[in-house]
């Protein structure tokens, strides 16, 4: 194909992939008021537990209809997934190698659901951070928390978590392709579990110390994981090499 073409396609790729998400933020927007009830649940049990007045507040006469509209389309990027990312993936994938289209799929299949479920672990602790963080307003005090800036909390905590459950998968990926060895991953072990842990503080609150551990652990047992994946394709790929060169070699003394 030509570099007209290529354009040509990308824009045909990009076409379905807006209007898919233009119709599935239609179904976003009848699904709005369920998630902004899933978002208003630990504000509510605020009250239900503390005994006192919890709720959220529109700053703004316009603040509940731009929050509706920021949900309907945040739905509507999350359910028509599955077709946009396919037209990442037919696009790419007519430039790829049989072996690259089979580490690509693979990186796919198995980065969609750790996102997801690091999208879950983001919103499991959730409850217990809003829990700790308003526990520090006195007892006759009252919760009214903007209910935009809430939203923009929730929504990042749950996507860097989410990403973060992802980034082992690309240092498999990486091993793989050639470009980092299984001993350079594994002699980082320390600097990995460092920066993890202050990945987790960053997202959680200092005071948060439980909700830290609840992703910090998660995320040390899949970077563990990748270590074993890398080491395993690594002894498996130094196997075929010395085959190879035994071969090689006997070629040679036959000759």
């Amino acid at each position: 194909m030509s570099l007209g073409q290529h354009f040509l396609e990308l824009r045909r790729r990009l076409f379905f992939a807006a209007l898919a998400i233009v119709v599935c933020s239609v179904a976003g927007w009848f699904l709005s008021p369920y998630v902004l009830d899933a978002l208003r649940a630990p504000v509510l049990q605020i009250a239900g537990s503390d005994n006192r007045q919890a709720s959220l507040n529109f700053a703004n006469i316009t603040g509940a209809f731009d929050l509706k509209l920021t949900i309907t389309i945040t739905v509507g990027v999350i359910i028509s997934s599955p077709v946009w990312l396919y037209q990442i993936w037919a696009f790419i994938v007519p430039a790829l190698v049989r072996k690259e289209k089979l580490y690509a799929l693979g990186f796919l299949l198995t980065a969609i659901p750790l996102f997801l479920g690091g999208c879950c672990a983001g919103y499991f602790v959730l409850p217990h951070i809003v829990q700790v963080m308003t526990s520090f307003i006195a007892q006759q005090d009252s919760s009214i928390i903007d209910a935009k800036t809430y939203y923009d909390f929730v929504l990042k905590l749950v996507l860097a978590v989410g990403v973060a459950f992802v980034l082992p998968v690309f240092l498999v990926l990486l091993n793989f392709v050639g470009v980092i060895s299984a001993k350079s991953i594994i002699k980082s072990w320390r600097v990995a579990i460092i920066l993890i842990v202050l990945f987790t503080a960053i997202v959680t609150p200092a005071a948060d110390v439980i909700s830290m551990l609840l992703l910090a652990v998660p995320m040390i047992l899949l970077y563990l994981a990748a270590c074993a994946v890398t080491l395993l394709h690594d002894r498996r790929a130094a196997r075929r090499v010395a085959a190879l060169d035994a071969e090689l070699d006997a070629e040679l003394a036959g000759e």
